[in-house]
């Protein structure tokens, strides 16, 4: 008589733990608890107090990517106004250009800065691990400076009518502080559409680590993150899109814009890895304008958490006279 062997089960567990942000299992299912926190908020195309206007677009299908638009108040329908691509922030596996916390966080930048914004939903890592994102927010900046040409198919009107593609500006928080100088630097090298160069770009908070922690980091900061979103980064943690100063990386002289804003926040962890990068632009040769703003009684992304804050306000002014001089 054949003997009959059971089926094997296979408990499902945890394999990486961020809470409350992401949970991964050994079966590769992944569970984001505060998934609520990113759910997609419509945008409005008219907002009747602050008078701007946001929609949803379609950059691409294949791979999937799309951004929310917000345009300012337009008072004179020939009127031209800077661009600020911009990458939001959650460790590049959480996030949503189109949840509560970031359209609550443009509601507020737009009218005060008075630039149109293309906000940039890209593919978030476990399930599309890096260098994915990067390729996704350069294939948005391309997109968008693609409409330099009015005969381009999949035209957006706001950006043909309303940009000004002499003043075409990045930015990013947190993890898109991260991705907004390694878009620089591949600006530095690849050419964009239509002959358009990045002017400005302004890193808020970035999101930088490395084996070997400075200032008041802690040991092994950012490394569960980074593993997780790249696990198969050349030197881990020490690669150079997590760390620009790497042994061997490219030399930030070659970083592709004219101007760059470094900003942090005296009580955020990042702080010190903001302000080595901001020291280390300054020494490298590059020719831009390079600035360095510090908001000492705060903390990480308090600008996007809290955004009708006068701290939040004073920084919105400073990325108006940035964009805007």
């Amino acid at each position: 008589m054949a003997s009959v062997t059971s089926p094997t089960t296979t408990t499902k567990e945890i394999v990486v733990d961020i809470s409350p942000y992401i949970r991964v299992f050994n079966d590769g299912t992944v569970e984001r608890p505060l998934q609520s926190a990113i759910e997609p908020v419509p945008p409005l195309l008219h907002d009747p107090q602050s008078g701007i206007s946001s929609k949803d677009v379609v950059i691409s299908c294949n791979p999937t990517i799309s951004a929310r638009l917000y345009l300012p108040k337009i008072t004179n329908q020939t009127e031209k106004v800077p661009i600020l691509v911009y990458f939001h922030g959650g460790a590049f596996f959480t996030g949503s250009a189109l949840c509560q916390l970031f359209h609550n966080h443009f509601n507020n930048f737009v009218p005060q800065v008075n630039v149109m914004v293309v906000s940039v939903e890209y593919r978030l890592a476990p399930e599309n691990p890096l260098p994915a994102c990067y390729d996704d927010c350069w294939d948005a900046l391309k997109w968008v400076s693609s409409h330099h040409d009015n005969n381009i198919t999949n035209k957006e009107p706001w950006l043909i009518e309303h940009g000004d593609f002499k003043k075409v500006f990045i930015g990013g928080d947190s993890a898109g502080g991260n991705i907004v100088h390694n878009i620089a630097m591949r600006a530095g090298t690849e050419a964009l559409p239509c002959g358009v160069k990045i002017l400005g770009a302004f890193l808020s908070h970035p999101f930088f680590c490395g084996s070997q922690p400075i200032g008041s980091e802690p040991l092994g900061h950012g490394h569960m993150a980074w593993n997780l979103v790249y696990p198969n980064a050349p030197g881990g943690v020490d690669n150079p899109f997590i760390k620009p100063l790497a042994e061997g990386a490219p030399s930030l002289s070659k970083l592709g814009c004219s101007r760059i804003l470094v900003c942090v926040a005296g009580k955020d962890q990042l702080r010190d890895r903001g302000i080595l990068y901001y020291e280390a632009v300054k020494k490298s040769g590059w020719q831009g304008e390079l600035e360095l703003f510090e908001e000492k009684e705060e903390d990480h992304v308090y600008h996007v958490i809290q955004p009708q804050s006068e701290n939040a306000n004073k920084l919105f002014k400073r990325l108006a006279l940035f964009m805007l001089q």
